[in-house]
C-alpha cells in the first residue's frame, strides 16, 4: 500500500474501533475503504475482520469497570458467541454471499426496533417476572438469540453491535451501559474466532489488517471514553443512527 492509502486505513480503522466500541457497526467504516481501495469483497472482509479484533478487545478493556460482577454470564454467553462465531465464518467461506446479505438489512431494522422498544418490553416482562428472580445470566432464549447475532458477526458484522444490545437489552435485568460493557466482550470474541478461522482458511491481506489493528486499537480506547459518559437515552439514540445508517448502507451502498 502506498503512504495516502495507510494513512486512509488508519483513519478508517481509528473511526471503526470507536464506533465498535459505542455500539457497533463500524465496519461500514473499515470494510468500504477497503473496498474502495481495490480489495476485492471477501479479501476486504476477511481482513477487515482480522484487523478490527485488537480495537474489540481494546474497547472491553476500556469497559472493564463496568464487567465487574459479569463474568459468570460472560462465560455461559461467551460459549454462544463462540459457536457462533466459528459457524458464521465457515458460511461466509462457503456460501454465496448474496443469500445472507438478503436479510441482513432486515435483521439490523428489527434490532433497531427492539432497541427503541426496550425500555416498554423490559417493563412488561418484569411485570410477567413479578416475584420471580431477577434475569442476570440470560435464559436460553438469550443463549439463542446471542448464538443467533454471532453467526451474523461471523458472516459479516456490521451492526452486530446493535442486535447484541437489543438481545442483551430485552433478555437481562442491567443498566444499558454494562449490557454495553458485555457487547463488547461478546463482539471481540466473535471477531477473534473469526479472524482464527479466516487466517487458516481465507485470504487475509495482512498488510492492510495490521493497519486496521492499530487503529481500531487506538479508537477502542477513544469509544471506551466516549460511550461511557454517554447517559442511556443518548446511548440508546446511537445505537438507532447507527442502525439506520447500517441499513442505508446495505440498500443503496456498493457493499
Amino acid at each position: 500500500m502506498s503512504l495516502l492509502e495507510v494513512v486512509a486505513v488508519l483513519l478508517a480503522g481509528t473511526a471503526a474501533g470507536t464506533i465498535n466500541t459505542v455500539v457497533g457497526s463500524g465496519s461500514l467504516v473499515s470494510f468500504p475503504t477497503l473496498l474502495t481501495l481495490g480489495f476485492s469483497p471477501v479479501v476486504a472482509n476477511v481482513s477487515n475482520t482480522v484487523g478490527l479484533v485488537p480495537g474489540s478487545v481494546s474497547g472491553a478493556v476500556g469497559y472493564r469497570r463496568e464487567l465487574d460482577g459479569q463474568w459468570d454470564r460472560l462465560v455461559r454467553l461467551g460459549a454462544a458467541a463462540v459457536l457462533g462465531g466459528l459457524t458464521g465464518g465457515v458460511l461466509l467461506l462457503t456460501l454465496d454471499e448474496a443469500v445472507f446479505e438478503a436479510v441482513v438489512p432486515v435483521l439490523i431494522v428489527l434490532g433497531c426496533i427492539l432497541v427503541v422498544a426496550q425500555p416498554r418490553l423490559s417493563a412488561w416482562m418484569r411485570r410477567r417476572r413479578e416475584g420471580e428472580a431477577p434475569r442476570h445470566r440470560g435464559s436460553w432464549a438469550v443463549w439463542l438469540g446471542v448464538f443467533a447475532t454471532s453467526v451474523y458477526g461471523g458472516y459479516f458484522g456490521a451492526a452486530q453491535g446493535v442486535l447484541f444490545m437489543a438481545v442483551l437489552g430485552l433478555g437481562l435485568d442491567d443498566a444499558l451501559q454494562r449490557l454495553n460493557a458485555s457487547k463488547n466482550v461478546l463482539a471481540a470474541i466473535v471477531n477473534g474466532v473469526a479472524a482464527v478461522l479466516f487466517s487458516l482458511a481465507a485470504d487475509v491481506n495482512w498488510s492492510a489488517a495490521a493497519v486496521l489493528a492499530v487503529g481500531a486499537t487506538i479508537g477502542g480506547q477513544i469509544g471506551a471514553g466516549v460511550g461511557r459518559r454517554l447517559p442511556d437515552w443518548a446511548l440508546r439514540t446511537f445505537v438507532v443512527v447507527v442502525g439506520i445508517a447500517a441499513v442505508t448502507q446495505f440498500v443503496f451502498g456498493e457493499g
